[in-house]
């Protein structure tokens, strides 16, 4: 059962949604170094990594957007204008993460900047979506 403050209009968020909302950040964050690293070093396998950990992270953000939608429509959602800013911004999160993929399917020596400036960006977005996301939320009992 969640708890449920009625004053504040908020509620704790489910774990499972904190899970998939958590676990793309920790990816986006990998992405962003792997191409930090390749930018430094030129080899190309730091690209690799890159396009597998902004895969991995494209599932665990499109899961996460996919249950705040559902979220954000069901009837009896409490937590007002704030939600849709959540969503929007795992949907940004999630547009940009996927031109991203697509700018790191190219190859490797064409990838810079631009792929890491991407990643740069997508990474801003899923802190700024996680932070949304986990704010609303409070967890213990209600007094």
């Amino acid at each position: 059962m969640a708890a449920t403050d009625i004053s504040s209009g908020r509620r704790s968020i489910h774990p499972v949604h904190a899970v998939l909302l958590a676990s793309a950040l920790p990816l986006f964050l990998g992405a962003l170094l792997s191409d930090w690293a390749y930018s430094d070093s030129y080899q190309v396998q730091w690209i690799n990594f890159a396009a597998w950990l902004i895969a991995g992270a494209l599932v665990f953000a499109g899961a996460a957007l996919l249950w705040a939608l559902i979220d954000a429509l069901r009837a009896d959602s409490p937590r007002g204008h704030g939600k849709w800013i959540y969503v929007g911004l795992l949907a940004a999160t999630f547009v940009v993460g996927f031109v991203d993929a697509l700018v790191h399917a190219k190859d490797a020596g064409a990838t810079m900047p631009g792929g890491l400036i991407l990643s740069l960006i997508v990474f801003l977005l899923a802190v700024a979506a996680a932070w949304a996301g986990f704010s609303g939320s409070r967890t213990g009992d209600v007094a």
